[in-house]
């Protein structure tokens, strides 16, 4: 793989909006961790998942109603997934080590692996957002062409058609497939995982396995094969819909910019928060109920400036990146309904689906 590096060697976009962030952070003597807010969020989606799976498990209701109370619980532990596991992962959720570890722990009882993600996403993700080559969230699958420097195939014609029932088994896929790719190639996309020790590897096996008991197993045992499997089925479809259009919404959208990596090293001419700025967009930052839904997941170009700071500070950052972005006279991408994001990503790869895409 080619190296890829930032002209970080005048960095005074960041600088003025760190030290800006930092003000904000000490004159309302805040913690950049969670606080209350965050924390009441995992006291009611964790028993609220946890009371769906019990009561699911019973049996006693109606098919249509089993359906109903599934997508619930898919929604809920993908709410989770936003709110508890991805702070946690990142280092924001406490002060404590030990609680965003076990937090974070969150993603295995989804299914995954936090191992993986962390490396998958807060290191590759977050370093070379939208490089084509490097960023293994632009290479989900040969049959979704998300920039320009992808190739075309005659069937991306029909990709914003079809890009939903991918988007539905994107979960499945992630957790029974490409975990196990990256976890025996030892490789993200290009880039090598350089180790796995003995913890991670007991950590990984543990977690596939009693998930297998507690998703797969038990449902079987008290309801039976094909109430299970039509349960199992709406669970990730929820999930894998609602992680996929929040993240492609992130990045994939007509706003945002894209880079390629090709065989010589490339050096990116802005500094790396430029380049998180252009390639990232934030959508529906005025509606309360999306921001507590998918964990200020909205808010990414605050998080992608300030990954170590807990999403319930990126409503009042958002003003402060904003106005410094007009400082500097950078473009600050965003959406005001999630519904415009939505159409937008629709356009952008309709278009990438043709084969002269700009």
């Amino acid at each position: 793989m080619s190296k890829v590096t930032f002209n970080n060697s005048n960095r005074l976009f960041y600088q003025a909006v760190k030290k800006s962030v930092d003000a904000y952070f000490q004159s309302n003597r805040l913690r950049k961790t969670g606080n209350w807010k965050l924390y009441m969020k995992a006291f009611i989606l964790i028993p609220v998942a946890m009371g769906l799976y019990g009561y699911l498990l019973l049996g006693h209701y109606h098919w249509l109603a089993g359906i109903l109370l599934a997508a619930l619980l898919g929604l809920s532990l993908v709410c989770i997934a936003f709110n508890v596991m991805h702070d946690a992962c990142h280092g924001s959720y406490s002060r404590k080590k030990w609680v965003n570890e076990l937090m974070g722990l969150s993603m295995n009882v989804l299914g995954s692996n936090a191992f993986i993600w962390k490396i998958k996403h807060n290191i590759i993700h977050h370093t070379y957002t939208n490089i084509d080559g490097i960023d293994d969230d632009l290479a989900n699958s040969s049959l979704l062409r998300m920039c320009n420097t992808q190739q075309w195939k005659p069937i991306h014609r029909f990709q914003f058609i079809y890009m939903y029932l991918l988007y539905a088994i994107s979960t499945l896929a992630w957790m029974w497939g490409t975990d196990f790719v990256k976890y025996f190639s030892r490789k993200i996309h290009h880039t090598p995982i350089n180790q796995i020790d003995l913890h991670q590897h007991i950590v990984f096996w543990t977690s596939k396995l009693l998930y297998l008991f507690f998703y797969v197993a038990v449902p079987i045992y008290f309801i039976g094969w094909q109430s299970w499997l039509a349960g199992f089925l709406v669970i990730h479809v929820v999930m894998g819909l609602s992680l996929s259009i929040v993240f492609q919404l992130a990045h994939v959208v007509e706003k945002t910019t894209f880079e390629v990596i090709a065989e010589k090293p490339k050096v990116i001419a802005s500094e790396w928060a430029i380049h998180e700025v252009s390639t990232t967009a934030d959508f529906a930052p005025k509606n309360k109920v999306i921001s507590w839904l998918v964990g200020g997941l909205n808010f990414q170009i605050e998080h992608h400036l300030f990954p170590q700071i807990s999403h319930v500070h990126y409503p009042a950052l958002s003003k402060i990146v904003r106005q410094q972005c007009e400082l500097f006279g950078l473009p600050y991408n965003f959406y005001p309904t999630m519904r415009q994001a939505i159409y937008s990503h629709v356009r952008l790869m309709k278009q990438l689906g043709r084969s002269h895409a700009p």
